[in-house]
């Protein structure tokens, strides 16, 4: 097997995907039976500067060539031959912000992430615009607001994109986006496939007094679907990537993709009527649509999958924090006592104790906010538990209640997809909650009131997911959809485990969100009274 790895990498019959996350960039290489061969990646975190969220152009550019090198060394070592080729690559990263160049490809600005809440005007002035969802950190969003603060660079901007944009423009000179990851530059209409044309003269004519030099459709990026060819690697860009100049240049790119199409395509999501949960410090569920919305909600955000399909999309700010906090303080508790648990053992023993606990979690409420929560229009964080004198407050009852808290912001959001009729067949639970077995899953079901199923595969995250892309731009035939290729090629022996939901959890769930909406006013006074 070895010997079949080596040569398939001599040959370059390998895919290679790099995802720019928020925490780390990761490269995977995955092989024709689509699994990885090697990987390598590089810890990197955002700035506050001046008040904005940011990361540099050399800390990208350090961080691409740390984590891709050490992939490629990876590679020498355990097969003993240099990365030369590549049959296909792609790139992903975090979806949305704001990165603006002028004519000569200079950055007018530091990159404006996804993480700043500071286009709020622009945001509600645009969602009643175009009467569609236009979240803060969507890259229109960012370019109205420099235009209502009278920024200098506006006139100026010949070209604005996305982090996984700008990434494949350097390498390949291209200016081409996937379709996915465009939805949250612009809305898309999801029959033409392409940037809502209404939308794109709305906005024109919303600024026609400013008088600028250009329309809104020559800044951005052009839109493709997967499979379609995005460009290859120019020399330079070659020696970009690999500045040792061993990687050779002319190899195919998929088009780059946003985080949330990667993690479709990752757990095998994007089919209509199916959807993937991702829990980790912050959740997002995506549900691919059969029909349009009947209304605006700014609690769903719509965007769409690689191939141009419509998906509603619930984000919520917060997830795991603080069940990772409390168990950090178990953890020294079990330290103090002379306890040897390994962080699997203590995860595990807390988290199965939560199975134990009553439906609705003996009557006790916490919420998990670290940051602000749009969804229950929470405008900051506070951490909080709370219970009565008559709560059931037992171990079994505080573990299912941070996981039951967990999704409780998702859970408001989902109830407007319930009540649109929004059918769901699949859904298929990723992150770390879902490590212990059968814990998250079975919350997430009740939360879903549908069966979840999480699968060997879906641990390998979004940089094994954008690799999935490039093979798909390599070895689809013309008639065959991303969702057939998966299904058939890539998942067709990974069935996962599915658990459907318990009436019992479903109820208990029910009740539980009653009094987490009930209980709001007491996290709003946590912040009034907190400082």
């Amino acid at each position: 097997m070895t010997q079949q790895v080596r040569q398939a990498i001599i040959d370059g019959r390998t895919s290679l995907g790099i995802e720019l996350g928020s925490t780390r960039i990761k490269a995977v290489l995955i092989d024709e039976q689509f699994q990885t061969i090697a990987s390598g990646s590089f810890e990197w975190e955002n700035q506050l500067e001046q008040g904005i969220w940011t990361y540099s152009l050399e800390a990208i550019w350090q961080g691409l060539q740390a984590s891709y090198q050490e992939l490629a060394h990876n590679i020498q070592q355990q097969f003993e031959v240099p990365l030369t080729t590549i049959g296909s690559i792609g790139f992903s990263a975090m979806m949305h912000g704001y990165m603006a160049f002028d004519q000569q490809g200079t950055l007018l600005v530091p990159f404006r992430t996804w993480r700043n809440a500071i286009t709020e005007e622009a945001e509600k002035a645009l969602t009643a615009l175009f009467q569609y969802n236009i979240p803060q950190r969507w890259s229109i969003a960012h370019l109205y607001q420099a235009i209502l603060n009278q920024e200098a660079h506006v006139p100026e901007v010949a070209f604005f994109t996305t982090l996984a944009g700008y990434v494949h423009w350097q390498l390949t000179g291209e200016k081409v986006i996937g379709i996915g990851d465009a939805s949250g530059m612009f809305p898309i209409d999801s029959t033409t496939k392409n940037y809502d044309a209404n939308m794109l003269q709305q906005f024109d004519a919303q600024i026609s007094s400013q008088g600028y030099p250009w329309q809104i459709k020559d800044l951005l990026p052009q839109v493709l679907t997967a499979g379609e060819p995005a460009g290859t690697l120019t020399a330079e860009g070659a020696k970009k990537l690999d500045p040792t100049g061993t990687l050779q240049a002319g190899i195919p790119l998929c088009p780059p993709e946003g985080d949330a199409g990667t993690g479709m395509v990752a757990t095998n999501s994007v089919a209509q009527r199916s959807g993937n949960v991702s829990a980790g410090t912050s959740a997002f569920a995506m549900i691919v649509l059969e029909e349009p919305l009947t209304q605006v909600y700014p609690e769903i955000d719509l965007v769409t999958t690689p191939s141009g399909d419509l998906v509603g999309m619930v984000h919520t700010n917060n997830c795991t924090s603080e069940i990772n906090a409390w168990v950090k303080l178990f953890r020294e508790f079990a330290d103090a006592a002379g306890m040897k648990l390994s962080t699997e053992e203590l995860f595990a023993t807390l988290f199965n104790e939560a199975l134990k606990g009553d439906s609705d979690c003996g009557g006790m409420l916490s919420y998990g906010y670290y940051s602000g929560e749009n969804i229950t229009k929470i405008p900051e964080g506070r951490p909080l538990f709370v219970r009565s004198p008559e709560s059931s407050f037992t171990l079994a009852n505080f573990m299912r209640l941070h996981l039951f808290s967990a999704f409780g912001a998702m859970k408001i959001g989902l109830k407007i997809l319930e009540a649109e009729d929004v059918a769901i067949d699949r859904i298929v639970g990723h992150g770390g909650i879902f490590k212990t077995p059968e814990v998250a899953q079975r919350v997430l079901a009740a939360v879903m009131e549908a069966p979840v199923t999480v699968m060997e595969t879906a641990g390998e995250g979004g940089a094994w997911g954008i690799a999935l892309l490039a093979a798909y731009l390599r070895r689809h035939t013309p008639e065959q959809s991303l969702a057939a290729f998966l299904a058939d090629q890539v998942f067709k022996n990974d069935h996962g485990v599915t658990l459907a939901p318990t009436e019992a959890d479903i109820q208990g769930f029910t009740v539980f969100t009653q009094r987490y909406q009930a209980g709001l006013p007491i996290e709003q006074a946590a912040i009034d009274a907190l400082i």
